[in-house]
């Protein structure tokens, strides 16, 4: 008797096993569907961002050489321009305010 209740027993368990393990299979399943999901979404996000990499490349690039032919044209205008001179001070005597030369002085006693 005691064999035929431990086979019972086992086959009692082994009957209630199955359902929860078939749950599992299941949910373990799902969770795999989701996570390829998941991976796949990454891989094109990937992709996607390998192209929008390669595209601001070429435009800071490009920005480079802008900017590099920029300054040189800024260098060779600053050497182009003449340095100027500081303007002289001189005085310059307006003729309102001229000393009169000694031969009109003469004439204009005499």
């Amino acid at each position: 008797m005691t064999r035929k209740s431990s086979w019972a027993g086992l086959f009692a368990a082994l009957a209630l096993s199955l359902p929860l393990a078939a749950c599992k299979d299941t949910k373990t399943l799902q969770e795999n569907e989701q996570l390829k999901a998941q991976v796949a979404d990454l891989q094109k996000q990937n992709g996607e961002m390998g192209n929008n990499l390669e595209t601001v490349t070429a435009a800071r690039d490009a920005l480079m050489k802008e900017n590099e032919s920029l300054q040189s044209q800024i260098k060779a205008l600053k050497t182009k321009k003449p340095t100027k001179k500081a303007s002289s001070r001189k005085r310059h005597r307006s003729q309102a305010f001229r000393m009169p030369a000694a031969s009109e002085l003469a004439r204009n006693l005499g």
